[in-house]
């Protein structure tokens, strides 16, 4: 599913136009984004948590050289699914291998 067929499916379950699903999609991602980058947590009980987290300097290898090179410290956005948001996924799993 891409971003249009995401907003589609909201405005239709919402009853909103595809406008203001759009907008609210957006202003959703939006703010999860900004309070990640600002070292917030964002958690949405049932469906995840959102955060940032740092990643350690690191040694890694050029793939078409084999040469060794410094990869930096950084930090990263990170998700962690909610129970059920992994009980639905684990659930319709078990359904298409029964098919």
């Amino acid at each position: 599913m891409n971003k249009s067929e995401l907003i589609e499916t909201i405005a239709n379950k919402a009853d909103l136009s595809k406008v203001a699903s759009g907008k609210a999609l957006d202003a959703a991602l939006e703010t999860i984004v900004h309070a990640v980058a600002k070292g917030d947590g964002v958690s949405l009980v049932g469906f995840g948590s959102f955060k940032s987290a740092a990643r350690a300097a690191r040694e890694g290898k050029n793939p078409k050289t084999g040469e060794k090179i410094k990869i930096p410290a950084t930090t990263v956005p990170k998700f962690s699914a909610g129970a059920t948001f992994k009980a639905t996924v684990a659930a319709a799993n078990k359904t298409k291998k029964r098919k």
